[in-house]
């Protein structure tokens, strides 16, 4: 498993699913320099947890827009797969009303350079490519920060889905290092006090908690 922590995230260009409805060829994670971003990667459409998943992210759109970042979403289906999904409703197992855009990574490179490509290649005796298992994404989750580079990332099984609240306190995190300067412990959460970085400001910290 590639540690991404620290690097620049990988750039791309590929086909999304954008406000629902409109299909765009070249989009890509460069535009968004200048913003922090959420990327997260979910297996397959048409499935049962990862509906529960885009929902919740779009329900918490608005929250992590007015702290300037964006919510992407990246599976190995095709634009007009995420079309398709989008235009059926919550109640039969759509994600209609999620308008964060939705990248189709059909030749799985996304997920491969960002190494959370379930199943594996492998050439068999007579020299045939071979897949093992099933090459779809697990559930990788991406913060990247303002310059591009990844600060933050968690990687689930298929099975698994994740906790949004705890995307955002991650975000809540990076900001809160980036405006003053200080880390933050363990459960911190939005409006809680940090901690120093030093050893005088964990005596600090010890002596009023």
């Amino acid at each position: 498993m590639a540690v991404l922590v620290g690097k620049e995230a990988p750039d791309f260009s590929a086909a999304a699913v954008v406000d629902g409805v409109d299909i765009v060829e070249d989009f890509s994670l460069s535009q968004f320099r200048g913003k922090y971003v959420i990327l997260f990667f979910y297996p397959k459409d048409f499935t049962f947890v990862c509906p529960t998943e885009l929902h919740a992210f779009q329900e918490k759109l608005d929250a992590f827009k007015a702290k300037n970042t964006e919510i992407i979403a990246v599976s190995t289906d095709t634009e007009q797969s995420h079309w398709g999904w989008l235009q059926m409703d919550k109640d039969n197992g759509g994600i209609e009303g999620v308008t964060y855009p939705i990248v189709a990574d059909t030749n799985k490179t996304i997920s491969y350079n960002y190494d959370v490509l379930a199943g594996d290649f492998y050439y068999d005796e007579n020299d045939m490519l071979q897949a093992e298992g099933e090459l779809v994404a697990y559930r990788g989750l991406f913060l990247i920060d303002r310059d591009g580079v990844v600060r933050h990332q968690l990687v689930n099984d298929l099975p698994l889905g994740r906790n949004i609240d705890e995307a955002m306190r991650m975000l809540d995190s990076l900001q809160y290092l980036e405006e003053h300067g200080e880390v933050c412990p363990a459960n911190w959460s939005e409006g809680k006090e940090g901690m120093k970085a030093t050893h005088d400001g964990v005596a600090d910290y010890l002596s009023t908690h």
